[in-house]
């Protein structure tokens, strides 16, 4: 993959104050509540871009795009962003606990040739109309790259790895910790010869996109219809799969707004491919006990390499679903790999929410069923209070995707279903921005 340095806009902390209230999260994992929680630490946030805040009186010519773009306008201006002087490759450094284990995640920063996507970039997840759309009338009416594409590439000789290492011996460009005690450096890599290195390694090597397929594909779309030929690049971050700080976490699912639902009739049709423990409960300390046996159930079933969820319904019960037999899912994939059809995703979307549930992938694609949620600390007590409020009618709690089936999966040039990933911790938005 052919990459380059850049010089990048970033926040000038003589003028904003602490740059760390100027980052944001993603903005596809921004709740309405963090939204404006992000909103109040800094006039700079650079939430009122990625996901500014929309009114009544929107429209055309006036609304959370078009206000966008006159903040990153009036920022610049004010020397809130600046410039770097020097064409950069940025190393980013992440530290963080998992399991009570201490892990840090190397990634460069570059600009990439865009590419098609095929051998040299392979995209493991589908997309969502809606988000693309999205993210289209931002980068239409701003003309910059804001949030990062995470990359995944392998390298065993660890180039890369070992020039981020000496580089953030040196004094850090940013250096912050957010909400989840996970601490985010960004330092410059600005030798010509480390540059060097890591352009030639990058020349020989493919790429899988771990997360930000919706902002690689409107990089894209912007660079077909566009007349700038700086839009042929785009801002991703590169980490190799060879590191230790490489963490998968699943997405859980919550289902609403079906008519005619039975959580009941599910159980009794669940039965004819899925062997069903129900664990109930009659207290609340006792739920709390009977939950995290429903996890670690399906923790045993995944490291014993069978496909797992665990389900549950507002029924004083947390129940467990572990697939019989592999083959059931041959017939509602046959044109698919044995690689996808082996991943609990697609046996959770072709199987239950497809097959027994009538959300077919246009019905997923309006986003109207289900709700994706992405395995932070309070993601299964949240889920399980939705469908006690009766705002959801079913929760499907997930194990996550091992490393090595979405490596076969993009190598047969397949996309997994979508959100089947979460790479934790996520890369945040605003450490460098690429104004085209």
């Amino acid at each position: 993959m052919q990459v380059k340095p850049f010089k990048a806009f970033r926040f000038d902390g003589g003028v904003v104050g602490d740059v760390g209230d100027c980052i944001a999260p993603p903005y596809d994992v921004i709740s309405d509540m963090q939204q404006e929680q992000l909103y109040k630490k800094s006039e700079h946030n650079i939430v009122r871009i990625i996901k500014g805040k929309t009114t009544a009186c929107d429209n055309g010519d006036h609304n959370q795009y078009t206000r966008a773009s006159e903040y990153l306008r009036k920022w610049i201006e004010q020397g809130a962003v600046r410039q770097d002087s020097a064409e950069t490759i940025y190393a980013y450094v992440q530290d963080f606990e998992w399991a009570a284990t201490r892990l840090q995640r190397l990634s460069f920063i570059a600009l990439a040739r865009l590419e098609e996507f095929g051998d040299v970039v392979k995209p493991h997840e589908r997309v969502l109309s809606k988000p693309l759309a999205d993210r289209l009338n931002l980068k239409r009416a701003t003309a910059a790259g804001f949030g990062l594409v995470f990359m995944l590439y392998e390298d065993e000789e660890r180039i890369a790895d070992e020039i981020m290492k000496r580089a953030a011996a040196a004094e850090s460009l940013i250096d912050f910790v957010d909400e989840q005690d996970v601490r985010h450096r960004l330092f410059a890599i600005a030798s010509a010869e480390d540059i060097e290195q890591i352009v030639n390694m990058m020349g020989a090597k493919s790429c899988v996109i771990a997360d930000g397929h919706h902002r690689y594909t409107t990089g894209l779309t912007y660079a077909a219809e566009s007349n700038n030929p700086n839009a042929a690049y785009q801002m991703l971050a590169f980490a190799n799969t060879c590191q230790k700080g490489l963490i998968v976490l699943p997405t859980h699912r919550l289902v609403g707004n079906l008519e005619d639902f039975s959580f009941e009739r599910l159980l009794v049709d669940l039965r004819e491919n899925f062997e069903i423990s129900e664990l109930k409960f009659d207290s609340t300390q006792a739920k709390t006990d009977t939950r995290q046996e429903m996890l670690a159930r399906m923790k045993a079933q995944y490291t014993g390499g069978k496909n797992a969820f665990g389900i549950y319904g507002a029924d004083d019960a947390f129940h467990v679903a572990v697939l019989k037999d592999q083959s059931a899912m041959d017939p509602v994939a046959p044109e698919m790999s044995l690689a996808w059809r082996a991943l609990d995703v697609s046996v959770l979307h072709k199987l239950i929410l497809e097959e027994l549930l009538g959300i077919d992938q246009e019905r997923l694609t309006a986003n109207e069923n289900v709700r994706y949620v992405k395995d932070t600390p309070n993601a299964i007590d949240d889920s399980i209070a939705q469908v006690d409020a009766g705002h959801k009618q079913a929760a499907f709690f997930m194990n996550p995707v091992k490393m090595e089936q979405l490596m076969k999966v993009t190598e047969a040039g397949e996309r997994m279903p979508q959100k089947s990933t979460y790479f934790y911790p996520k890369v945040y938005t605003g450490l460098t921005i690429h104004k085209l």
